[in-house]
């Protein structure tokens, strides 16, 4: 997903809702943090903010793309008092591991929809290289509606949920469950349905659901680079000897 292409989304968006070249407004601000779950707060991007570039290592690295952030875990729809009366979605989710940077929602399609509700992306600058599972990372977003907008909710797509306000003013929440993986290496994997839950042990059915585990005899096909791909390397006895995001 390229940058240029999103911007026209966003554009054609406004222009075919509000017959003007500007209706709605994607803002990237610092509201205050008040991310879903613990750790640190979510990550928001500056306005005008332009990530630095990350050196990549070798020929094989590949390009920094916008890719979808993991989960969503909060929708938050406010409405100003002072006129103009603008609706503020305020939005937190959770990257898959460090290295994500300049989140943002951008419109899913350009024209009002049949339903009446605005269906954003929430995604982010992916990063350039593998990087080792050492737990999600939240990040946050912002996106302004104009006054007078037709729209009755609003529905923020991640690569892996989904959440949707309606009506606007409100407020969604989703728990995550899911184990990141941080604490992974040393414990035994076991396949979906083979083993109970329990110290030391690391289920496929606790794991993000895209997932590839490479055991001692298998060989690796490809190089996709995939940020949001949970990769396990076993060992004899399927202990996870790395976990890392590819």
């Amino acid at each position: 997903m390229r940058k240029p292409s999103l911007r026209l989304a966003m554009i054609a968006v406004a222009a075919g809702v509000f017959g003007c070249p500007v209706g709605l407004v994607l803002a990237q601000g610092n509201p205050p943090a008040r991310p879903s779950v613990g750790g640190a707060p979510p990550q928001y991007a500056a306005p005008g903010y332009e990530p630095p570039e990350v050196p990549a290592a070798g020929p094989e690295a590949a390009a920094a793309e916008e890719l979808p952030v993991l989960y969503v875990t909060s929708v938050e729809v406010l409405r100003t008092s002072a006129e103009p009366r603008l609706d503020i979605v305020r939005v937190t989710g959770l990257a898959s591991s460090q290295g994500w940077s300049a989140p943002e929602l951008v419109p899913t399609f350009a024209g009002k929809p049949l339903d009446d509700i605005l269906d954003l992306q929430f995604i982010a600058t992916s990063p350039l290289q593998s990087q080792a599972a050492e737990g999600f990372v939240p990040m946050g977003a912002v996106f302004t509606l104009e006054q007078d907008h037709p729209f009755r909710g609003v529905r923020v797509r991640a690569s892996e949920n989904v959440i949707e306000v309606t009506p606007m003013p409100g407020i969604k929440q989703a728990n995550v469950t899911v184990d990141g993986c941080k604490d992974c290496i040393g414990k035994k994997f076991a396949e979906r349905g083979q083993a109970q839950a329990g110290a030391g042990v690391v289920r496929e059915e606790d794991l993000p659901k895209v997932l590839r585990w490479i055991n001692p005899s298998r060989g690796i096909r490809g190089i996709t680079h995939n940020p949001n791909r949970l990769n396990l390397i076993l060992g004899d006895d399927n202990t996870i000897v790395q976990a890392y995001w590819e």
